[in-house]
């Protein structure tokens, strides 16, 4: 007859169990996690080069639409259009002759005296109701 050996097992603990499954859990964890940035960041690249295309396509047709009113004015500063504009909607031309007058100013007055004897020819007129400027005028002459 043959003998069996009982042998003493020991109870398996839950706790033992788990213990021993935890490498495998954490490493899974790991493995999942940058996975899931993986897709979310390959997401964001495709979602940024759309967007990027959308801009540069915008930024073509404000380009267009930029060379274009550069084309419109200089077509509308153009001299000989402005010429035709006022001779022919505005009535207006050369004006006739003795019709233009030359008015002098004080500040025309003094760039042609030296300045000293600008100011002290305005500093020491009399006031009697003439202008300044008539009065450098009259004293220079």
């Amino acid at each position: 007859m043959r003998k069996t050996v009982k042998s003493k097992a020991r109870p398996v603990a839950l706790l033992d169990v788990l213990w021993q499954l935890l490498p495998a859990g954490v490493l899974l964890t790991v493995f999942a996690s940058v996975g899931v940035m993986h897709v979310m960041s390959r997401v964001r690249v495709v979602d940024s080069g759309y967007r990027l295309s959308l801009l540069q396509g915008k930024n073509q047709e404000l380009m267009l639409d930029n060379d274009r009113l550069k084309l419109e004015l200089a077509t509308l500063k153009n001299p000989s259009r402005l010429e035709k504009v006022a001779r022919e909607q505005l009535g207006l031309g050369p004006p006739p002759a003795g019709a233009v007058l030359t008015v002098t100013t004080t500040a025309a007055l003094a760039r042609r005296l030296p300045f000293l004897e600008a100011t002290s020819a305005i500093k020491a007129a009399p006031r009697h109701g003439k202008s300044s400027a008539r009065l450098v005028a009259e004293r220079s002459e």
